[in-house]
C-alpha cells in the first residue's frame, strides 16, 4: 500500500531514551475504506478508491449512488490511488495503519494556511527600506521594481506583494516516530502544513 488519507490533529513533543526532545505531529491515519477497485481491463489503470471520514450530512445524488452502489458508508473524502495489483484489494476492505512501521518515510500533501494579501516582508522575506537617511515613509516598500527606460516594464515573476499560502505543498520525507494501532495514529517528525483539521494525502516514499 502506497497511499493513505488522514487529518491533522496537532504537534507535540515526545523525549528518546537518552532524553533527547524530538517535535512531532500527530496524524489521525484513516481507517480509510476501499470503495472503488479499478483495473487496466476496464478502467485502463490500476487504482484503488479510498474513503476516509464517514459522514451524515447531505451530498450530491452522483456521491451518494457512487456510494451505494459499492454497498459502503458514506465519506467526506474520497481520493484514488495507484497500485500495482488491484487484485489485492476489495471493495469494502479495511486500510489501517498497520500498513506503516516505525521508521519509515513519508511524503505528507496538504493545503498550507492561507495568510491572505501580505507584503514584501512578510512575503517573501525582504529587509524593507532604510531607517536613516532622512528615510521615514517607505520601510515595508519593495523598493525598485525594474528598469526605467528600456525595457520600460516589470518582468514577469518579480516578487512582489500578494496572496500568501493557501497553496497545495508536498513535504517530502518525513519519518514515522510512533505509532498507535488502537487509536489509528501516526507521530511524524517534525511540522506539518496546514492547520489542525486539515485533510492530508499520506504516500510512503519509494
Amino acid at each position: 500500500m502506497i497511499g493513505f488519507i488522514g487529518k491533522k490533529v496537532g504537534m507535540t513533543t515526545i523525549f528518546n531514551e537518552d532524553g533527547t526532545a524530538v517535535p512531532v505531529t500527530i496524524l489521525l491515519a484513516g481507517p480509510c475504506e476501499v470503495i472503488q477497485v479499478k483495473s487496466p481491463e476496464k478502467d485502463g489503470y490500476s487504482a484503488i478508491q479510498l474513503g476516509f471520514e464517514p459522514t451524515t450530512k447531505k451530498i450530491s445524488k452522483p456521491e451518494l449512488g457512487h456510494f451505494k452502489k459499492a454497498g459502503t458508508k458514506v465519506y467526506k473524502k474520497l481520493r484514488e490511488f495507484r497500485v500495482d495489483d488491484p487484485q489485492n484489494y476489495s471493495v469494502g476492505q479495511l486500510i489501517t495503519v498497520e500498513n506503516f512501521k516505525v521508521g519509515d518515510r513519508v511524503n505528507l500533501s496538504g493545503v498550507s494556511k492561507g495568510k491572505g494579501f501580505q507584503g514584501v516582508r512578510k512575503r517573501h522575506g525582504f529587509a524593507g527600506g532604510p531607517k536613516t537617511h532622512g528615510q521615514s515613509n517607505k520601510w515595508n516598500a519593495p523598493g525598485s521594481i525594474g528598469q526605467s527606460a528600456s525595457p520600460s516594464r516589470v518582468f514577469k515573476g518579480v516578487k512582489m506583494p500578494g496572496r500568501m499560502g493557501n497553496k497545495k505543498v508536498t513535504i517530502p520525507g518525513s519519518r514515522i516516530v510512533s505509532i498507535d494501532p488502537e487509536n489509528n495514529l501516526i507521530l511524524v517528525r517534525g511540522a506539518v502544513v496546514g492547520p489542525k483539521g486539515e485533510y492530508l494525502i499520506i504516500e510512503k516514499k519509494g
